[in-house]
């Protein structure tokens, strides 16, 4: 009877593992990037046969095993990981600063109703104009390195954040702050207690949109005026029609723009689970 149980529960073990593994192998995240995976592979070996038999023209539209070959002789250079590097900081300090001070600003702007009344159309003003329309003054003023690009990314996405965080308040049940008001909370509290967390989703909002915007400015800046950078690295690939590293530029700052997603998403999911939204 020992023997028997003792083996009973080496085969349910064994039971239970392959379940696990099928239930794995049929989770919604893995197959869908296997999917994804063999779009990808598709895609490209459609791309390199027809490169290989000569519908495609690589000098025009680059291979697949050409833009292979450029990236590992950039990464063999370490230029690949200099720009990248070089266009990620900028990016990223641009970005924390403008949507922190941004969704402060439109925070703030809850206390006076008159000071947001007087500022409103030069927000939106702000907000419809062209930020890379400011990058000649901007490079003028702050000259052709680090500090000019983190100046063009801190733009584009301070207005977003100030505009997003301001909206936010405005979407908070009156109803609510007359409770609070009658239950002698002070402004602070009201503040503390009731705006900030009903308006963390449109920050987060701003946010998710602000990654877009950060390297949109971040780029523009450095195809006008910049020593390194991916958006040197393509520009001067362009205008030597060297289109395998056009790509790989292109593709580093898809897989730099999927990383910022994807933090942000992660970070918006703990603040919301904190907050109890």
């Amino acid at each position: 009877m020992a023997i028997a149980q003792a083996t009973v529960p080496g085969r349910g073990t064994k039971g239970r593992k392959a379940l696990t593994f099928n239930q794995l192998k049929n989770t919604p995240f893995i197959t869908d990037n296997l999917w994804r995976g063999a779009i990808i592979a598709a895609v490209l070996a459609l791309w390199q046969l027809a490169v290989n038999i000569g519908w495609v023209n690589p000098f025009l539209m680059g291979s697949p095993e050409g833009i292979a070959k450029e990236a590992l002789r950039l990464i063999e250079s370490g230029q690949l990981l200099d720009d990248t590097l070089t266009t990620v900081y900028a990016t990223v300090v641009g970005f924390l600063l403008g949507s922190l001070l941004g969704s402060i600003s439109g925070l703030a702007l809850w206390y006076s109703s008159r000071v947001a009344r007087v500022i409103d159309p030069f927000m939106v003003a702000l907000n419809g104009l062209p930020k890379i329309a400011l990058a000649p003054m901007i490079i003028i003023w702050f000259g052709s390195g680090m500090l000019s690009k983190v100046a063009l990314a801190f733009v584009a996405t301070f207005v977003v954040a100030l505009l997003s965080a301001y909206q936010g308040t405005h979407q908070i049940d009156e109803n609510l702050v007359n409770l609070m008001r009658s239950l002698k909370a002070t402004r602070r509290q009201i503040f503390a207690k009731l705006v900030i967390p009903a308006t963390l989703p449109w920050i987060i909002s701003a946010l998710r949109l602000n990654i877009g915007f950060a390297l949109i400015a971040e780029i523009g800046g450095e195809f006008i005026a910049s020593d390194k950078g991916l958006g040197r690295m393509i520009f001067v690939a362009g205008n030597l029609f060297n289109l395998n590293a056009v790509w790989v530029g292109v593709i580093v700052l898809m897989l730099v723009a999927t990383t910022l997603y994807v933090i942000v998403s992660r970070i918006e999911k703990n603040i919301l689970s904190w907050s109890g939204k």
